[in-house]
């Protein structure tokens, strides 16, 4: 059984986003939830937070019965991420199908989210979640601060609302499962589905309570074609992370070493359950610290028989994968090599053009340099090889 499903409505045309829109990612035509923000789609940006949140098991897309095509260029790829659902004709019946999907894994909590909310926090996400553990359904809202006044005919502006108990809702909206799908069903037998606002009018309709948590200002809807200049602003700023990386390898028996996927001979080899790459695993260890995913016997444990001698550019190639995967590009990388022997430097060349291929980096965003211990501790005693690596990544825009 999933214990929490996000379901991701992508079904909309957006008609209201098209008047006025440009750029190159896209023309007219497309809908907005496909249409890229500084080089992504805004369903990928909407759906990036569900997928790194831990208490998301499983995301459902749903999407228009056309747009099969579009889905599959923009959408993001993911494990938690099954196949999508096809809408239906409001937004409602696009949310049952979703929903009638949902109901094979048997959910205990399903979130509601728009595909045109590209900015949505996962703190806003566990604030939803926390809440169903005592309400049968929660909805992110922001207090109305700004004056509230009906417009009439003509853009002629009415009179005042008064802001009083007035909040603007937000998604995702949460529920019990078990609660919201009869309702919603109950609703397309009785013929008001179609004239729902959203899920939560359907539970308060019923008589059930629906918790207010608070939003995030920055979890705006991208409606209108100034939203996405605001969303490109905003997505401007680039997200830097660092992370470094040190290993060790002691010598034994052989005939060469390999650093950095060059084999250089040697009158001993280094030890290692892989082939023992000091410089390749210390590369791999930087980028994992980047993107807070722990270090390379995470992921490739030597008590697994599986890594016995395996060429370390396995490790890195993987690695490069699950920065791109936590959305970030690799800037660039920095190692050093800490030994007495073998002489690295005329080796460089070739090593940084190894490290930048495996990173689809160019070789000027790789530096590969060595030093040595002055004959102090483990390497000055030529026992082994250290290493010490800074890898930078930003936020893919």
């Amino acid at each position: 059984m999933m214990s929490t499903i996000a379901l991701i409505v992508a079904a909309g045309r957006g008609t209201r986003a098209l008047s006025g829109s440009t750029g190159p990612a896209f023309d007219d035509t497309t809908p907005k939830q496909y249409r890229r923000l500084a080089g992504q789609s805004v369903l990928s940006r909407s759906m990036h937070p569900f997928t790194d949140h831990p208490q998301i098991d499983r995301i459902i897309v749903v999407i228009h019965p056309d747009d099969g095509e579009e889905y599959a260029k923009h959408t993001l790829k993911h494990p938690k991420v099954g196949d999508p659902v096809m809408g239906g004709a409001t937004r409602a019946e696009s949310v049952l199908n979703g929903l009638r999907a949902a109901a094979a894994l048997s959910p205990e909590r399903i979130l509601i989210h728009d595909a045109a909310r590209p900015f949505i926090g996962k703190d806003v996400i566990s604030r939803v979640l926390d809440a169903l553990n005592t309400h049968p359904a929660a909805v992110p809202t922001l207090l109305a601060v700004d004056a509230m006044r009906r417009v009439g005919n003509g853009g002629i502006l009415a009179d005042t609302v008064e802001r009083d108990g007035i909040r603007r809702a937000q998604t995702p909206q949460g529920f019990r499962f078990t609660t919201l799908l009869p309702i919603m069903e109950a609703a397309a037998s009785s013929g008001t589905l179609p004239s729902l606002s959203d899920e939560a009018q359907a539970i308060i309709t019923a008589g059930q309570s629906v918790a207010s948590v608070e939003g995030d200002p920055m979890n705006f809807k991208v409606t209108i074609p100034e939203d996405f200049t605001m969303a490109e602003r905003l997505l401007a700023q680039p997200d830097i992370r660092t992370g470094q990386g040190y290993d060790v390898h002691a010598f034994g028996d052989g005939d060469h070493v390999v650093l950095c996927g060059i084999k250089i001979p040697h009158d001993r080899g280094l030890s290692g359950h892989s082939d023992a790459d000091v410089g390749l695993h210390t590369i791999t260890d930087a980028l994992l610290g980047a993107v807070a995913e722990g270090d390379i016997g995470r992921h490739f444990p030597p008590s697994d028989p599986q890594w016995k001698g395996m060429d370390s550019a396995v490790f890195l190639e993987r690695a490069v994968e699950i920065v791109s995967e936590r959305g970030y590009a690799i800037s660039n990388i920095d190692l050093t090599l800490i030994c007495e022997e073998p002489k690295v430097t005329p080796h460089a060349p070739a090593m940084i053009a190894r490290v930048a291929e495996l990173c689809g980096l160019d070789p000027s965003r790789v530096s590969i340099k060595a030093t040595t211990s002055e004959q102090l501790g483990f390497t000055g005693r030529r026992e082994g090889i250290a290493a010490t690596a800074v890898a930078t990544v930003i936020g893919k825009a």
